[in-house]
């Protein structure tokens, strides 16, 4: 394989991952509209939901690249947080009426949980299954909040799906739900298979690949979802997306993953990339704690991802 024929297969398998991701909210939402389910559960269930984040971890685990299924979870964290939350703040400082602690926890708990289980250098379908049951038990704590006047509005892709769906039949929003998942699959099959091209022509360990490039190229889009929200003087809908993200990162999507094949992971990790991410997640939590986020709070943040990319090629 060329490497024009891996760098096309590795865009191909983006847009593909992208297109179909955005399809799979539209089809969870029509679905779940379609058969009585409420939309606020809805909306607490997807919230910072990523579905191509997800799909591209599975595959890598399963075809043996832990690095880039590790990389789908922490890689796009820092992107969710650092970059894109860090931006925003630059562009929009932000300003919030409340910030209940309980909720701002989770995020932090969150990367603290997966630490703790990946510590021995393997999340095994056992560590995935207390993933995945700690995300269930966040979001039923949540749900909990609501009943008692905590007022949770549906953010980033489900918030989108939720403005935009037409009412569907439930057959055609089963079928995109079907269609999409199908989309995920075969994207991520292809986006793989160009980036095992790419790692072996450049040398570059799976890892940092996965961690910093793939990352990045498959979750730019957090940026979309979180800056114009603030700019709108809605942060607390950009603040939702970014402890959504990570909640789905760390919880639903590591748990998802690690039941599916277990996933080694490498010494780097919990050297450097989780206690770099850890730091940043903490530290934009201390600032919402105290109801803003400023302009150089945001510089701090890029600063933190800026160290994260950069430190991963320089080790």
């Amino acid at each position: 394989m060329t490497i024009a024929v891996a760098l096309g297969l590795c865009l191909v398998g983006l847009v593909l991952v992208i297109w179909s991701a955005e399809r799979l909210v539209e089809g969870v939402v029509g679905t779940s509209v379609g058969f009585g389910v409420s939309a606020f559960v809805v909306s607490v269930v997807f919230v910072g939901f990523d579905p191509e984040n997800l799909a591209v971890g599975a595959v890598g685990a399963v075809q043996g690249l832990p690095g880039i299924a590790a990389g789908s979870v922490i890689g796009a964290a820092m992107v969710a947080v650092g970059l894109a939350f860090g931006v925003t703040a630059l562009l929009a400082p932000m300003q919030l009426a409340q910030a209940p602690r309980r909720v701002l926890l989770i995020p932090v708990a969150a990367v603290l949980l997966f630490g703790a289980l990946a510590f021995d250098g393997m999340l095994s379908r056992l560590d995935g299954a207390v993933l995945l049951s700690a995300f269930v038990l966040a979001v039923l704590e949540l749900m909990h909040l609501s009943r008692r006047g905590l007022d949770i509005r549906p953010t980033g892709e489900v918030a989108e799906g939720l403005e935009h769906a037409a009412p569907r039949s439930r057959a055609r929003a089963l079928g995109l739900l079907l269609l999409s998942l199908a989309g995920l699959v075969v994207g991520s099959e292809l986006l793989v298979a160009g980036s095992e091209r790419l790692l072996v022509r450049f040398g570059l360990s799976e890892t940092v690949y996965g961690m910093t490039l793939l990352a990045l190229a498959v979750s730019v889009e957090e940026l979309a979802r979180e800056l114009p929200a603030a700019r709108r003087g809605r942060p607390e809908i950009t603040v939702g997306n970014v402890a959504g993200s990570i909640l789905a990162f760390f919880l639903c999507n590591a748990g998802l993953i690690a039941l599916i094949h277990p996933v080694p992971v490498d010494a780097s990790v919990i050297r450097f990339y989780l206690p770099v991410c850890l730091l940043t997640v903490a530290f934009a939590t201390g600032c919402l704690a105290t109801l803003r986020v400023p302009r150089w709070a945001g510089g701090v943040l890029v600063g933190a991802y800026l160290v994260f990319f950069v430190g991963a090629y320089l080790r």
